[in-house]
């Protein structure tokens, strides 16, 4: 947890707002041409593409600013992606790599290198508490647990 990195991440959020940029489309273009069977998935990606950004924006940002929150929420997606089958953790990696780098080129000249630092430190956050959800939710309910690969 760092203010700087808060006001950093702020910025860059703020500078993609104001430039117009939703980055869903092109996040989501990008993730669906690195995993073309995810698609199938989705049943609105409209739908899901603004709520999977948003909360992935939201988690990296609510750690910078020391959240309570943000574990209890990626407890719960964790166990409820469950039902879309055995996710590789390779594809939350790179889903939240993804997303560090379309915000980055849609806050333009708002993208420092302490924005891109403190960006990064916290997707590198989320992504340990993810495996940490995963692996405790492995140990809790063995039989229904979402599958580690």
């Amino acid at each position: 947890m760092s203010d700087a990195d808060a006001a950093a991440m702020e910025a860059s959020l703020i500078a993609a707002a104001d430039a117009g940029i939703d980055i869903r489309h092109s996040l989501f273009e990008r993730f669906f041409a690195a995993y073309p069977a995810r698609r199938a998935s989705f049943i609105s990606v409209d739908a899901a593409s603004r709520r999977m950004t948003d909360e992935t924006l939201q988690m990296m940002f609510g750690l910078a600013q020391g959240e309570g929150w943000v574990w209890p929420l990626v407890a719960e997606l964790v166990f409820t992606h469950r039902n879309y089958g055995a996710l590789p953790i390779a594809k939350y990696d790179a889903f939240i790599d993804m997303t560090v780098e379309e915000l980055g080129l849609a806050a333009g000249p708002a993208w420092t290198a302490a924005c891109a630092s403190a960006w990064q430190h916290n997707a590198d956050v989320l992504k340990a508490m993810i495996r940490r959800a995963r692996a405790e939710w492995a140990s809790a309910m063995p039989a229904g647990a979402p599958q580690i690969a």
